[in-house]
């Protein structure tokens, strides 16, 4: 039975790799899980069969004292050489056949790393959400196969199971032994050029143990977030909008323009057929079952309230810095019965949000992460391009947006960062992503074009702005802290939108608090329930749909 090394940060994707764990079985393959997270696991993570603690350990380092330490960047890079040196272990005593991993940019990080250390011609699939760009940093000069995940890594959602699904069904295929073919070129003269590259010897492979810093992915120094990734909400500034903890409806609002138009807007896409069963046991051969699952259709929710148009589904944004508030919002979106799909606000990730809401998948999107128009304005590297911030008001669905990481933009390892931007404030995010904090001005230019992207929504459209804070980098104490550039951008926008349907609410919260992530899910929900549907009387006809 062909053996699947399953490497990934169970900490924040245990469900994502317990779902791919148990396909991988259903295609014949033993599987061998690593978990490779830093911060602590809860009550629905699968046990690994090597633990984050072994992993460290693999390393020279114990996870406790990198946890204790804060230093993002630091524990990122040592749990990548504690994989490498766990995958490798595993090759040499003849536990991996292939190696297969999913996530964002830090998981990422770690198991292309771990994959590196491996002979070139074993298998290595890693799906990324940075897979759609210059992957060179994941890539280096080995044989890593990417697929772009589209969505987040982030639960499962009616794309992301596909995705995983076409990604465990190549890795089955790759790890199950081939027949010989009948004939073979002559053998080269170098080890990778040989008919058989995997049979080479271990000693071949790169030295898992020495120090990241001589690959792609580096030692840098980057703090780790607060352990809640919430900092305190507590307290009050004049003119600012309370929230209320018990209900997390907003007490009072600060509102630019005259309110939504709720009879504008176009009808949605129903939603598609159910799946397939996910295919059982290999037959007796043991050759995985990998066929059917590329025709399979996208499924949804079963037993969700249909929202105007039929859709069930609602699209989110999110970062590494905003995924408390994104998780906490998926959540209440989730138990009012919603299927949410998050995307990676990573510049492609942003694009696909657009082009699938402008196909009609989605009933509302929740656009707490609006980080990639700072790209686009400042000379980022994910920028998401002028299309990003109009499909939903071009399709009249309805949205809250939110400034989720405004307050950064995005480059590569920190020898990529322009010589333009010498002596700004950078932060290591993880070995392959630099963040450079934006200034006043930059925040004003973005502020004010979200708001002209938005002022033309034909839909239901808001802009939810939290005062303390729009990232778990920008908190009272943390790296990025600046409310004086976080104040920039709001004036902007508050300038533009002034006159306009839009609605803005200046909330006295940080953008990571759950109350205001709770009641821009609760206020989507609202909108997308009071939004026009199609009438029975013809499709020139509207009616609203009567459901609060």
């Amino acid at each position: 039975m062909a053996t699947v090394v399953l490497v990934g940060t169970l900490d924040t994707k245990g469900a994502v790799y317990a779902w791919m764990r148990d396909r991988l079985r259903a295609h014949g393959c033993d599987v061998v899980l690593v978990d490779t997270g830093i911060l602590a696991s809860g009550r629905d993570v699968p046990v690994p069969d090597v633990g984050a603690e072994e992993v460290a350990r693999a390393a020279g380092c114990e996870l406790r004292a990198l946890r204790a330490a804060g230093d993002r960047g630091a524990a990122i890079a040592a749990m990548a050489r504690g994989a490498a040196s766990v995958v490798l272990g595993l090759y040499r005593a003849g536990r991996l056949d292939a190696i297969l991993a999913a996530g964002g940019s830090c998981g990422s990080a770690i198991a292309a790393h771990a994959m590196r250390a491996l002979p070139i011609g074993v298998p290595k699939l890693l799906v990324s959400t940075m897979a759609s760009g210059d992957v060179s940093p994941y890539v280096g000069d080995c044989d890593l196969t990417l697929t772009y995940s589209v969505t987040d890594i982030a639960g499962l959602d009616p794309i992301s199971r596909r995705i995983l699904a076409n990604a465990v069904s190549a890795t089955a295929a790759m790890a199950h032994p081939t027949p010989a073919a009948p004939a073979s070129p002559p053998a080269a003269t170098d080890g990778v050029g040989s008919p058989d590259a995997t049979s080479r010897s271990a000693s071949d492979a790169p030295d898992a143990t020495s120090p990241v810093g001589a690959g792609p992915v580096g030692p840098p120094s980057a703090p780790l977030p607060p352990a809640s990734g919430v900092p305190p909400v507590t307290g009050g500034s004049a003119g600012s909008v309370p929230l209320s903890p018990a209900s997390g409806a907003l007490a009072a609002a600060s509102v630019s323009g005259d309110g939504p138009d709720s009879t504008s807007g176009g009808p949605l896409a129903s939603p598609a057929p159910a799946a397939t069963p996910v295919p059982g046991a290999p037959p007796a051969s043991g050759a995985p079952p990998v066929t059917g699952d590329s025709a399979a259709p996208v499924p949804l929710a079963s037993g969700a309230p249909s929202a105007p148009g039929g859709s069930r589904v609602v699209a989110a944004s999110m970062f590494g810095v905003t995924t408390s508030a994104v998780e906490a919002a998926r959540g209440r979106l989730e138990g009012l019965g919603y299927e949410v799909v998050v995307f990676h606000a990573t510049g492609a990730g942003g694009r696909a949000l657009e082009r699938l809401v402008g196909e009609g998948v989605f009933a509302g999107v929740l656009d707490l992460t609006t980080t990639e128009l700072a790209d686009e304005a400042v000379g980022g590297v994910l920028s998401a391009g002028p299309g990003r911030l109009t499909a939903a008001g071009a399709a009249g669905i309805p949205q809250v947006v939110a400034p989720g990481a405004l307050d950064m933009v995005n480059f590569g390892p920190p020898g990529t960062v322009p010589e333009r931007f010498a002596g700004r404030r950078l932060l290591a995010h993880n070995p392959t992503v630099t963040l450079m904090r934006t200034t006043a001005e930059e925040m004003a230019r973005v502020g004010a074009e979200i708001g002209r992207r938005l002022a033309g929504a034909r839909g239901a459209a808001e802009v939810w702005w939290p005062l303390r804070g729009v990232s778990a980098v920008d908190a009272e104490g943390a790296p990025f802290h600046d409310p004086e550039a976080d104040a920039a951008g709001l004036a902007a926008l508050r300038t533009v939108l002034r006159g306009s349907h839009v609605v803005l609410r200046e909330i006295d919260a940080h953008l990571n608090a759950p109350e205001f992530a709770l009641a821009a899910a609760d206020r989507l929900h609202e909108l997308i329930t009071a939004a026009p549907v199609p009438s029975e009387d013809g499709p020139g006809e509207r009616r609203h749909s009567g459901c609060r």
